[in-house]
């Protein structure tokens, strides 16, 4: 991938943004904090889901690899384009989500440039200065906020990460010469400039909505960070103060994981507290449910962030557990499980594979899905939202919305759609006047392939025999259980 030069990337950015309607708002209050409980209003809220991380930047595993990366993993990334950003967002919400936590900002690596990415925090102009946001990467950042206000998705946003996947702590440490360590040091310089990140977002001018990211009530929470099992008092207590200090809105997060902090229990600046299960972490059951309830004791409200990589019985066990389990009172707040990957703009989904084997989840489920119980697991989820909302079983999805069809070059090679928010599979359709008669030339088309490579293969291609010079129309519609859409747009076709 050649990046384009900033300038021209913020005006081709500004240019296809201005193409996103924002009818309206769906939130009147912000979410706030009654004790041990989230309030909507003068609601509980409660939410499970499926840890949706990159829906403000992807990782494309289908291109492979990049050899110059020195961590190893080498991943390539991209930005999502609004369609997918939209389609993303309306699955979640379409499929019983009312909140989502997404991945960190990414910092800067020295391979960047090799492995044709793009991060969020970029190193400082001049040495011993402040990191800057990169407002390409922003702009999506905008993007994501204004489409969660307008179809009604909460979000918890995580500052800074303690791994270095999408460039962390020792990313940032390194623009100033420090350890990975110096980011918990509230005297580094390291701290220093984390702490002028948080000050950068928070104080930032949404450039879709026109609000200051602290007035927006689409954001739910910030957390101090992912995983930052390191964290220490000072840090905790300067960090929260000073997001509490900018932001009088919305709530503060403690972003360790895998103890509870005492200290955090009576920071009056600290609402949520945080843990994620894992087998490698020995606490990937529904029994830490109830010794984190325990931990807390009523005094914060209590979030699990993540979950998962273990079969579907053990994830609904935990699943379960969240929604059910007390002490004096207090039940978690939410839970997901990791994670979840969308539709990709030209058709089929993106995927992650996990070290233990595990796929990312696609929304509905999917049989090509299968061995990794998709189905089972996004059922699960749907069941605990349900339940949360007083509801014995899930509501039958909504219908799908019309596929969008992207434009054809030759039929017999490929044909490819962005599939709809919910749809389980597609009727394709051809015809040779605009007005019809159309013909049915696929039916029961999956776009839900795991491991789907677009640079290889393709969800689907005409193989009648077809006429050279003739002019062909095509149309997808999108199918469930509950329905089906109206057709897509027309795709014009003049066979080579």
């Amino acid at each position: 991938m050649t990046l384009l030069p900033s300038a021209l990337s913020r005006l081709l950015l500004s240019a296809s943004l201005c193409l996103i309607a924002l009818p309206g708002h769906a939130f009147d209050e912000f979410i706030t904090r009654d004790g041990h409980r989230l309030l909507e209003g003068a609601q509980e809220f409660r939410f499970a889901g499926i840890h949706a991380p990159e829906l403000h930047r992807i990782e494309d595993d289908a291109r492979g690899t990049c050899a110059a990366d020195p961590r190893g993993w080498g991943q390539y990334f991209r930005w999502p384009t609004a369609d997918e950003q939209t389609n993303w967002i309306k699955s979640l919400v379409k499929s019983g989500h009312r909140a989502m936590r997404v991945y960190v900002l990414s910092v800067a690596t020295p391979s960047d440039a090799e492995c044709g990415r793009e991060t969020h925090i970029l190193p400082p102009a001049e040495p011993g200065a402040m990191p800057r946001l990169n407002e390409v990467a922003m702009v999506h950042y905008d993007r994501m906020i204004a489409l969660s206000e307008q179809y009604g998705l909460r979000l918890i946003l995580p500052f800074i990460d303690h791994w270095k996947w999408w460039g962390g702590r020792e990313q940032l440490a390194a623009f100033y010469g420090e350890s990975a360590d110096d980011f918990y040091d509230t005297n580094s310089k390291t701290y220093a400039a984390y702490q002028d990140i948080i000050r950068q977002v928070i104080n930032r001018t949404n450039t879709i909505t026109g609000r200051v990211y602290k007035d927006e009530k689409a954001i739910m929470a910030w957390e101090t960070g992912n995983e930052l099992k390191d964290s220490t008092e000072p840090f905790v207590r300067k960090t929260a103060a000073l997001i509490k200090q900018l932001d009088s809105n919305h709530l503060v997060i403690d972003g360790t994981y895998l103890k509870v902090n005492k200290f955090s229990l009576d920071d009056p600046n600290v609402d949520i507290i945080s843990n994620h299960f894992y087998t490698t972490n020995d606490n990937n059951n529904p029994e830490q449910v109830r010794q984190d309830l325990q931990a807390i004791d009523g005094k914060k409200v209590y979030l699990i962030g993540e979950f998962g990589l273990r079969d579907a019985e053990g994830l609904d066990a935990i699943m379960q557990a969240a929604v059910h389990t007390e002490h004096d009172g207090a039940r978690a707040a939410g839970a997901f499980i990791w994670g979840f990957r969308g539709h990709r703009h030209n058709g089929g989904f993106y995927w992650h594979k996990e070290y233990t084997g595990h796929y990312s989840y696609h929304i509905p489920g999917f049989p090509e899905g299968e061995p990794n119980e998709e189905r089972k697991v996004v059922e699960l989820v749907r069941k605990a939202q349900a339940q949360m909302a007083g509801l014995d079983v899930a509501l039958p999805l909504p219908a799908p919305e019309p596929p969008i069809l992207r434009p054809i070059a030759d039929p017999r090679t490929r044909i490819d759609f962005t599939g709809a928010p919910v749809g389980r599979s597609y009727r394709i359709e051809r015809a040779v006047n605009v007005a019809g008669p159309w013909h049915v030339i696929g039916d029961d088309v999956s776009d839900g392939i795991q491991e789907y490579r677009p640079y290889e293969q393709t969800l689907f291609r005409d193989t009648d025999t077809l006429v050279p010079g003739q002019t062909y129309y095509y149309r997808v519609i999108a199918v469930n259980e509950s329905g089906e859409s109206a057709p897509s747009n027309i795709a014009e076709v003049v066979l080579p």
